[in-house]
C-alpha cells in the first residue's frame, strides 16, 4: 500500500511538472556518441557508424519511462563535412513522444592532419507529442482531460559547436529550438517542449601501454527543472573493454526560487561497460542506482547499447575508440 500510494503521488508530480515543460529523454552511455546531445557530433568518427540505445528507466514503477533510440553518420567532402539521421522514441506514463531529425556539420581542421576539428552543427526535424488519457485515471478528472489518444506534430531545431582532438574534447548545444515557440495550447495536457542545454566535455590520460583513463561530465539544464551534472570517469584496458561510471546529482547555478524547496540533489549513480568484440563492433551495458527519493522503490535502471562502424580494409579509423 505504501509502494502503491508513492506511485500515485509521483505520477501526479510528473503530470504536473510535464504539463509545462518537456523534459527531453535521459541516457547515461551518451558519452560514447555525442550525436544523442549535439548535432556537431556528426561525422565525428569518420566512417558510417550505426548506433541504437534502449533504456527502461525505474523498473518495477508503473509507467517508468523507456527509450529507445538509433543514429547513422558518416563524413562528406574529405571529412569537412559530417552527416547524421537520428531517430528516437520515449515514453513516460500516458505521454509519448517521436522525433526525428537530420544533422549537418561543418567540421574545421584545426591542424594540418586534421585530426583537431571544430565543428559546427545543425539539426531540423520533427517531434511527435501525444498522450493517451485512457491511463491518466485520475479520481477527478479535469475539464477538457483527454479520453483516448491525443498528439500533434510540430517542426524543430538543435544547434551546437563541438571541439576534438586526439586527447581532449569539448561541446556546448542546445534543442527543442522551434518546438518551443509553437502554440500548442489547445492539447492542454501534452507538455510544451522547453530549450535544454548541455555542456561537455572529457579528456584520455594514458596510463601505460595497456591502460588509458577518460574523465568527463556533462551538465545540463532546460531553465525550468533542477540543473543536472554528470561527473564520468572510464578505464580503457587493453583497448579492449572500457568500465566505470558515474555520478548523477543536481547543482545550483543560478537562482530557481520557483522550484520546491525540499527537492534532493542526489539522484543516480551508474555502472557501465562497454565492449569491443573487434574494431567494428562495440556491445554497452549501464546500470542506474538510485540514490535519491526513488531509492527502495525502483529496481534501478538497465540501458543497453549497440554500435557497428564500417570501416573499409586498410583503413583504421581516426581516433577510434577515445570519444
Amino acid at each position: 500500500m505504501k509502494k502503491l500510494i508513492i506511485l500515485i503521488a509521483g505520477s501526479f508530480l510528473l503530470l504536473s511538472r510535464q504539463v509545462s515543460a518537456q523534459q527531453d529523454a535521459q541516457y547515461s552511455q551518451y558519452m560514447f556518441n555525442g550525436i544523442y546531445i549535439n548535432p556537431a557530433y556528426a561525422g565525428y568518427k569518420e566512417v558510417l557508424n550505426v548506433h541504437s540505445f534502449y533504456r527502461s528507466q525505474w523498473t518495477g514503477i508503473t509507467g517508468a519511462p523507456r527509450s529507445m533510440s538509433l543514429a547513422v553518420d558518416a563524413i562528406a567532402n574529405s571529412g569537412n563535412v559530417g552527416l547524421a539521421l537520428q531517430v528516437a522514441s520515449d515514453k513516460l506514463g500516458a505521454q509519448t513522444n517521436l522525433s526525428i531529425y537530420g544533422n549537418y556539420a561543418y567540421r574545421i581542421r584545426m591542424n594540418d592532419d586534421g585530426s583537431s576539428r571544430l565543428a559546427l552543427g545543425l539539426g531540423l526535424g520533427m517531434v511527435q507529442l501525444g498522450i493517451d488519457g485512457s491511463l491518466l485515471n485520475p479520481n477527478n478528472p479535469e475539464p477538457n482531460q483527454p479520453v483516448g489518444m491525443q498528439s500533434t506534430i510540430v517542426p524543430d531545431a538543435r544547434a551546437g559547436v563541438y571541439f576534438a582532438n586526439d586527447k581532449f574534447y569539448a561541446g556546448f548545444s542546445a534543442d527543442n529550438l522551434i518546438a518551443t515557440y509553437i502554440n500548442i495550447d489547445r492539447y492542454a495536457f501534452i507538455p510544451q517542449p522547453k530549450p535544454h542545454y548541455y555542456l561537455t566535455a572529457g579528456a584520455l590520460f594514458p596510463l601505460s601501454e595497456d591502460f588509458q583513463v577518460k574523465p568527463s561530465f556533462l551538465l545540463k539544464d532546460d531553465r525550468g527543472g533542477p540543473t543536472s551534472l554528470d561527473l564520468n570517469a572510464f578505464l580503457m584496458i587493453k583497448d579492449f573493454i572500457w568500465v566505470g561510471g558515474s555520478y548523477r546529482t543536481g547543482v545550483k547555478l543560478y537562482d530557481k526560487s520557483y522550484l520546491q524547496r525540499d527537492l534532493t540533489a542526489r539522484n543516480s549513480a551508474v555502472a557501465a561497460i562497454q565492449i569491443f568484440p573487434s574494431e567494428k563492433l562495440r556491445i554497452g551495458y549501464g546500470y542506474d542506482f538510485s540514490i535519491g527519493p526513488l531509492q527502495g522503490y525502483s529496481s534501478g535502471t538497465h540501458e543497453i547499447s549497440l554500435s557497428y562502424s564500417f570501416i573499409k580494409p586498410n583503413i583504421r579509423l581516426a581516433t577510434p575508440r577515445v570519444f
